[in-house]
C-alpha cells in the first residue's frame, strides 16, 4: 500500500485514469480536485506503483474528521483486480473501519468487496445504486435564457440552510457541515429572485459530479434547471472537468431533463454505499432507511422542476 503524495506521480495518475473513463469517473473526478488545491483534504492510495491494481480516494488522515459522519468521510474507489480490491478495502490501514464512512464507485466489486466486509464486521451498510449520466459534449449543451427579474450566480454560505432543509439528508448538523464545505470549495449555480433566496440551484462534489440539484416546488415547471446546468457545466468544462451525475432509476422529471440537456446515460450502476460501525444517530431515523432518496455527497433531484 502506497500513498501518493509527489506531484508529478499524482498528474501522471490523473492521466492513467483519464483513459479508463468513464469507468473511473468518481475516482478521476477526486484525483483532478486534488491535483487543483485539494478543497476536500483528500489522499490517494494505490496498492503498487506504477503498475497499480487499485485506487483509492479517502479522507487525508492526518486531518481529524468526526468519526460518525459518513458525508465528509468520503472514498471513492477504482480496481483492476478484484482480489487487489479486496486486500485494500479490508486492510484497516486503508480504511478506517471504526469510522461512519461512504465510498462510491462505477463497478460492482466494490459494492460486493464492501458488503462482505461489513457483514463480516457486523456493520450496517445501505447500498444507493444510480444511473450515471455524462454529458458528451458541454459546449453543445442547448442554452436557455432565465426569466426576466430571475440572475443566475454563485450559491452563497448563506443558502446553505436551505439547501439543507431541502434535501432528504438534511436537517442536521453533518449536512449543512457538508454543503457549506460544497459552497465554499465547489463550482456550483443558482438562479435567484430580484429579493429572497434562490428558487433552483446545483452544486458539485468532491468526486466533480454535479449533485443537490433541486427547484423550490412552486417554481417548477418552468425550466428553471436548465440555466442552473448549464452556468455549472460550463464552470466545470472550463476547468477540464468531465460533466457528469448521479440519478435515482425512478426519478423521471430529473432523467428527462437531463436528457434534454444532452446527458447520456452509461452502462452500469453508480454505488453509493454508506457504512456506520453502530454510532447513535442524531438526524431524522428515516435518513438511511429511505429508499427514495440520496445520502449525503449525491445527485438529488439534479433537474426538479
Amino acid at each position: 500500500m502506497l500513498i501518493l503524495s509527489c506531484s508529478s506521480k499524482l498528474r501522471l495518475l490523473e492521466g492513467m485514469l483519464r483513459q479508463g473513463l468513464p469507468d473511473t469517473l468518481p475516482v478521476y473526478g477526486t484525483v483532478m480536485h486534488v491535483n487543483r488545491g485539494n478543497p476536500a483534504s483528500q489522499e490517494v492510495v494505490v496498492d503498487s506503483w506504477p503498475e497499480f491494481k487499485i485506487v483509492l480516494t479517502r479522507p487525508n488522515r492526518e486531518v481529524t474528521w468526526d468519526p460518525s459522519d459518513f458525508g465528509t468521510n468520503l472514498y471513492t474507489a477504482f480496481y483492476r483486480d478484484e482480489g487487489a480490491c479486496r486486500a485494500l478495502l479490508g486492510n484497516s490501514r486503508a480504511v478506517d473501519w471504526s469510522q461512519a464512512f461512504q465510498i462510491q464507485g462505477l463497478q460492482d466489486g466494490v459494492y460486493e468487496t464492501i458488503r462482505d466486509i461489513a457483514r463480516a464486521r457486523g456493520h450496517e451498510m445501505k447500498m444507493y445504486p444510480y444511473l450515471p449520466l455524462l454529458h458528451p459534449d458541454p459546449p453543445s449543451m442547448p442554452q436557455y435564457r432565465h426569466d426576466e427579474g430571475l440572475r443566475l450566480a454563485p450559491v452563497s454560505p448563506t443558502h446553505a440552510m436551505l439547501l439543507s432543509n431541502t434535501w432528504m439528508f438534511g436537517w442536521n448538523s453533518w449536512s449543512l457541515r457538508y454543503l457549506c464545505l460544497l459552497i465554499r470549495h465547489f463550482p456550483n449555480a443558482c438562479l435567484l429572485a430580484p429579493e429572497g433566496p434562490p428558487i433552483s440551484w446545483s452544486l458539485s462534489d468532491p468526486l466533480a459530479a454535479l449533485m443537490h440539484g433541486y427547484t423550490l416546488p412552486e417554481h417548477r415547471g418552468q425550466r428553471h434547471m436548465a440555466p442552473v446546468v448549464g452556468m455549472l457545466a460550463a464552470q466545470l468544462h472550463a476547468r477540464g472537468f468531465p460533466v457528469y451525475t448521479r440519478v435515482l432509476p425512478h426519478n423521471e422529471p430529473s432523467l428527462r431533463c437531463l436528457r434534454h440537456l444532452g446527458f447520456r446515460i452509461l452502462p452500469g450502476v453508480f454505488h453509493q454505499l454508506v457504512v456506520r460501525p453502530g454510532f447513535a444517530q442524531s438526524q431524522p431515523a428515516h435518513a438511511l432507511d429511505s429508499a427514495q432518496g440520496p445520502a449525503p455527497g449525491s445527485g438529488e433531484r439534479p433537474c426538479a422542476q
